[in-house]
């Protein structure tokens, strides 16, 4: 079921990766739903604390660090640029969810990236 978040529907996610033609719009959107999903689990699962918002946020950090060999067959990589956008969606999600207290180093702990 797609997220009902007002914060999360009228979100532009990825957008610094989407408007640098680095990074190839068809692995861009697999991050984008990458997140969309975590949305959906954080929605489904209501999770009661950070902890439990930490172990959503893993799952889909693991998810990024297997799409980085999709981002290399496509001649880019999650560098520099990326890994900050990505970082600020998560914590854009966790705060759109009321965590806004969440630590950015915590929700991405589980990256390779």
């Amino acid at each position: 079921m797609p997220p009902v978040n007002q914060k999360v529907l009228g979100h532009a996610f990825l957008k610094g990766m989407y408007d640098d033609a680095y990074f190839p719009d068809h692995v861009v959107d697999r991050g984008r739903a990458i997140l969309l999903g975590l949305c959906e689990r954080i929605e489904a699962e209501q999770p009661p604390d950070l902890a439990a918002l930490y172990a959503l946020t893993e799952v889909a950090t693991q998810e990024f660090n297997a799409l980085e060999a999709e981002f290399e067959a496509a001649g880019s990589e999650i560098e520099t640029v990326a890994r900050e956008v990505i970082a600020e969606d998560f914590c854009f999600v966790a705060a759109a969810y009321g965590f806004a207290e969440a630590d950015v180093e915590e929700l991405i702990a589980a990256r390779d990236w």
